[in-house]
């Protein structure tokens, strides 16, 4: 995102357009009472990852779906702005949970495997696999690791080395007509900015690194033109 280069276009593989689009139109019993737009916010249809999901939310892991893991499932769906959200253990749902999992095991050392350089001296690293970014200074962790939102498929954030070339605290896009406050960017179009939505509503963003808007503070008052950024690994489901 933004007017210092052009992301590649956004795209959505046709599969998942189709198997979101299937759940949609799919037949489903309707859990629950009341008004239509009510009634038709849950599904009583059972998901491929049902079992995985219930265990996931320390539920009976039965494989079976009922109002009440449909009501659960829900819930974490809109909490971590997943769409659509109608209690469906489908593919989004159950990758998002497994991120989640990823990022809670990193702790405090999330470059235990050494995959971010450790010679550069302040550094931002950026994995996408686990959508986990840090800034370290050598090997000694300095800020995080705090969850990102990065690039969807068919607009990836790019893998590689880069430096923080261009810094503007209050960007605005043209190119989307959008704010981007915070914005670090580090290669081409694509930066470290803020973002209101939660760091796990899909597809993900334009290419850009979204973060919460106190961890884009951070990195705005830690990083520096001139600072090392370095993108490895592959987001689930690009």
């Amino acid at each position: 995102m933004g007017i210092m280069g052009k992301i590649r276009g956004a795209g959505v593989r046709r599969g998942a357009v189709l198997s979101v689009a299937g759940l949609v139109v799919a037949p489903a019993l309707v859990l629950g009472t009341g008004t239509a737009a009510q009634a038709a916010s849950c599904t009583a249809a059972k998901g491929p990852y049902q079992k995985q999901v219930e265990k996931w939310l320390k539920r009976t892991a039965d494989g079976k779906q009922s109002a009440a893991d449909c009501k659960a499932i829900r819930s974490f769906q809109v909490a971590k702005g997943i769409t659509p959200a109608i209690g469906y253990a489908g593919p989004v749902t159950w990758r998002t949970m497994k991120t989640i999992t990823a990022q809670q095991a990193a702790g405090k050392t999330p470059n235990k495997a050494k995959k971010c350089p450790t010679n550069k001296g302040r550094i931002a690293c950026v994995d996408l696999t686990r959508q986990l970014s840090w800034i370290q200074d050598g090997s000694k962790l300095r800020f995080g690791p705090v969850p990102v939102r990065t690039g969807r498929n068919g607009a990836e954030t790019r893998t590689g080395a880069t430096k923080i070339y261009w810094r503007n605290i209050d960007h605005w896009s043209t190119l989307y007509d959008v704010r981007m406050p915070y914005a670090q960017f580090f290669d081409g179009g694509q930066a470290f900015h803020s973002v209101t939505k939660t760091m796990y509503n899909n597809p993900g963003s334009a290419g850009c690194v979204n973060m919460r808007p106190a961890d884009a503070k951070s990195y705005w008052n830690l990083l520096r033109n001139g600072d090392d950024v370095f993108v490895y690994g592959r987001k689930p489901g690009t």
